[in-house]
């Protein structure tokens, strides 16, 4: 007498048939990678309670020629403007914080290969102004005439 198997109520489909179609994610630019890595040095320098002024200064001293005087420039009219403020390195870039929190900003223009450097205000700063208002600047020099601009601005973002 044979044995009989009972009959299966279903097939079993394939997992290659239910699986869920996967999108191409982008990937970070070398640009994008570079930044981040050096927000985690920033980071673990933070934790070992590194000297910001020292960190912005040796790499404001590393950017070429052109980027480096607007970084100069720029470190002083904050060092005046808001002397409150304490310089840090925020992605790489110099920046300048209260309590911890990043007000103002530099981006080198060789950062991401753009045509020019930026300062910029988070959201940190006091500059609300109606429903609109500009946060960052691009920069290609700086006349006596913006760096007045600039420190007004420094200040009103501190206040």
């Amino acid at each position: 007498m044979a044995v009989r198997k009972p009959a299966k109520r279903g097939t079993q489909k394939s997992a290659k048939g239910t699986r869920a179609t996967r999108k191409k994610v982008a990937e970070f630019t070398d640009e994008e990678k570079g930044a981040m890595r050096e927000r985690v040095k920033e980071l673990q320098a933070a934790a070992g309670k590194a000297d910001g002024e020292r960190a912005v200064l040796e790499k404001i001293a590393t950017m070429p020629a052109a980027d480096r005087v607007l970084a100069d420039q720029l470190h002083a009219i904050v060092k005046v403007s808001a002397p409150a403020l304490s310089p840090k390195l925020w992605y790489g870039m110099p920046a300048y914080a209260r309590d911890g929190k990043v007000v103002c900003f530099f981006q080198a223009a060789q950062k991401f290969k753009t045509r020019y450097a930026t300062f910029g205000f988070s959201d940190e700063a006091n500059l609300d102004e109606g429903a609109l208002w500009p946060v960052t600047f691009a920069l290609k020099k700086l006349t006596a005439a913006d760096e007045a601009r600039i420190g007004a601005l420094v200040k009103k973002a501190v206040s």
